[in-house]
This record gives structure tokens, sequence and C-alpha cells, in this order.
């Protein structure tokens, strides 16, 4: 139940993205809950293996590098999902921010409605 609500959110988050930057637009409801979907198996599989190979660089950069990474993984969710557009690498990489931080807020307040698991 809290995966399929934290999926709901997260396509919420995506289109809450699209209103607040014109640098990313969201067709539909529908082309939201695919790219969250396409998103989330990305951050699941790719992310961790990018970051890994790029800890050099991560290290150097204080942190910083994984903004780069975010930009990236939303970047080649634009590009998988055809309901999802990002105007190029600067737009992704303001994308990924703003969907990062309602990220935060959606799991800091599932965290608070599903204690007991």
């Amino acid at each position: 139940m809290k995966l399929l609500i934290k999926w709901l959110l997260s396509a919420i988050a995506l289109l809450a993205v699209a209103y607040l930057y014109s640098g990313v637009t969201v067709t539909s409801f529908t082309g939201a809950l695919i790219a969250a979907a396409v998103l989330g198996a990305l951050n699941m599989v790719v992310r961790p293996i990018l970051v890994l190979l790029t800890l050099p660089v991560t290290v150097i950069t204080l942190g910083l590098f994984l903004f780069v990474v975010n930009a990236l993984m939303f970047w080649a969710a634009a590009s998988l999902v055809s309901g999802l557009n990002v105007n190029g690498f600067g737009a992704a990489l303001l994308g990924s921010l703003i969907y990062s931080v309602l990220q935060l807020a959606i799991d800091f307040v599932l965290e608070r409605l599903f204690l007991h698991d």
C-alpha cells in the first residue's frame, strides 16, 4: 500500500515540477505515472552503478557531482518516456533538484503516516 501511494505521489510531484518550472513538461497524469515508475527503476538500478563509477569525482567535488548524476537520471527518464519532456541538461538539473525536494517531503510524510511499518 505504501509503495502504491508513493508511486502516485511521485507522479503528482512530477506534475508539480512541470507546473513550477517551464523547462520540464508532462503531457498527462498517465505520462507522469509512467515517468515516475521509470525514474524509480532507473534510480534503483542505474544510479548506484553511476555513483560507484563516479566516486572519485564525487569525493573531489565534495558530493556536488551527485547533482549531475541525479540530473542524468532525470534526463534519461525523459528520453525513455514520451510523456515527460526536458529541455536540455540545465532543465534536467533544475527539474531533478525540485523533484528531489518534493521526494524528500513525500518520504517525510509517508514515514509519519506509516510509523507502524
